[in-house]
């Protein structure tokens, strides 16, 4: 994936316990390697005791786990959801887009499975383009791809996945590789993302009674014009512990999100490219202190009256 700021730090939070909480996690049904319940079992193994999956535009990972009754014991699942939201006016944005948690989220709305739908059908053809500009520049990967896991309706298609396709077939060494050389803005690859936009996500949570929360985007206190806008459309938290923060990014976050009122959120974002979830988890921190008020803001959400 393309490199962020807040991706490899040079000083990494040292958790002072394991972290029982874990609210943004990938799939095998979006851009995660693992499958739904593998993902489960590593993070109850881990000591994580609140997940949250939260696949790119599809439920299917949560449901999947939730109807096969082999959840942990001591392991609670929060439904969620990851949307790209598409921001077309602001080129200062990283590929013009944002990134909202939907935490909470009634996974019998139909809605949003309405709207997920269409995402997941917009992500189709986007994937069928860049496989196509892949060809067209010398680096095809229609071989690879019939090797990787069969994907279903209800899965989204990604990046990632040509990221390893191209990985299988020589062309990069690894799925940060491919997106910074084929796959991020700018490059051979790429194809822009058409889709929601912020406005449209959040309230899409809500409709699904869930809480909308911004992820990883440590540059929120740098881009209040932003902020000032997702707010007003109702944006309820952010990402504020992130397993790739700086401490200092970490503390910038919280007395941001406590100044803007904001819930605090965080995860691992885990995808399981490069380690186990364990791996991860070692240098994931969201402190117990979390869990309060994120129960508060999912609790009133569920019982808000939907216009």
């Amino acid at each position: 994936m393309a490199r962020r700021r807040h991706d490899l730090p040079d000083t990494p939070v040292i958790p002072p316990s394991p972290s029982t909480i874990d609210l943004h996690s990938h799939t095998s049904r979006s851009d995660g390697l693992l499958e739904p319940l593998e993902l489960v079992r590593q993070a109850s193994a881990a000591g994580v005791r609140l997940l949250a999956i939260t696949d790119h535009d599809t439920v299917a990972g949560i449901r999947e786990v939730l109807a096969s009754g082999e959840i942990p014991a001591g392991l609670e699942l929060i439904p969620g959801i990851e949307l790209n939201a598409v921001v077309r006016d602001r080129r200062d944005l990283r590929e013009s887009e944002v990134h909202i948690l939907g935490l909470g989220i009634n996974l019998a709305d139909e809605a949003l499975e309405v709207a997920l739908t269409l995402q997941r059908d917009r992500r189709r053809v986007r994937f069928d383009e860049m496989v196509d500009r892949l060809r067209e520049i010398g680096r095809p990967i229609d071989d690879a791809l019939e090797t990787l896991p069969a994907v279903s309706d209800d899965d989204a298609l990604g990046r990632p996945r040509v990221a390893r396709a191209m990985i299988a077939m020589g062309y990069a060494v690894s799925v940060e590789d491919a997106f910074s050389r084929y796959l991020a803005a700018g490059q051979a690859g790429y194809v822009p993302r058409e889709g929601l936009n912020p406005r449209e996500c959040i309230e899409l949570v809500h409709q699904a009674r869930g809480i909308a929360s911004l992820a990883h985007f440590s540059e929120a206190p740098e881009k209040p014009g932003l902020i000032d806008e997702l707010v007003g459309y109702g944006l309820d938290g952010i990402e504020v512990y992130y397993r790739s923060f700086e401490p200092a990014t970490v503390a910038m976050m919280a007395a941001y999100a406590e100044g803007r009122g904001l819930v605090a959120t965080g995860g691992s974002d885990y995808h399981g490219d490069l380690e186990p979830y364990a791996a991860t988890h070692n240098r994931l921190w969201v402190p117990p202190e979390v869990e309060a008020p994120l129960r508060r803001a999912i609790s009133a959400a569920a019982g808000a009256s939907i216009p």
